[in-house]
């Protein structure tokens, strides 16, 4: 199923080398010795879990839907339009980040308020609808952050003691 993800996310506009200097950027300052293909990996370990790849599979479903107009109003014009106060589209995504703790949410948090590279493009592209698609790499991305934060952490321990 993580194939199947990959390339739904890529059918999307997004590919794993778009998510990995967004995390390099967001853990450089903690993990000084980062490299990216430490971010690539992390990105890729998070799409090995089950949870994250029904939810990255709902929130596209759900945003393809409202594309091709397969909704019944209200909800079709509030996803279509990416209404500020529905908050769902949030609210399934940060539950990805928080599979990893509650930095997780910190992340998303910052992730989603920020809007750095393809997120931001995600947010504005015309004539897509990606309402939960920009959230969703928010949520991939945390949950690399918060991995790489608890293995780092782990690293650090096993070397004091």
């Amino acid at each position: 199923m993580k194939q199947q993800v990959i390339k739904k996310l890529k059918d999307r506009g997004v590919e794993i080398k778009d998510m990995v200097p967004i995390l390099y950027d967001l853990q450089k300052p903690y993990i000084p010795d980062l490299t990216m293909k430490e971010c690539e990996e992390s990105i890729l370990a998070v799409l090995d879990k089950r949870e994250i790849q029904h939810t990255i599979l709902t929130g596209i479903a759900l945003d393809e839907l409202a594309e091709k107009g397969m909704l019944e109003e209200p909800l079709l014009s509030i996803l279509r339009k990416d209404d500020g106060l529905y908050g769902i589209d949030e609210i399934l995504a940060l539950g990805m980040g928080t599979l990893y703790g509650t930095i997780g949410s910190t992340n998303f948090g910052y992730l989603d308020k920020v809007k750095p590279g393809i997120i931001k493009n995600l947010d504005t592209t015309p004539g897509r609808v990606n309402t939960f698609l920009d959230d969703l790499v928010c949520g991939i991305v945390a949950a690399a952050a918060s991995r790489m934060a608890h293995h780092n952490r782990d690293v650090k321990e096993k070397e004091t003691n």
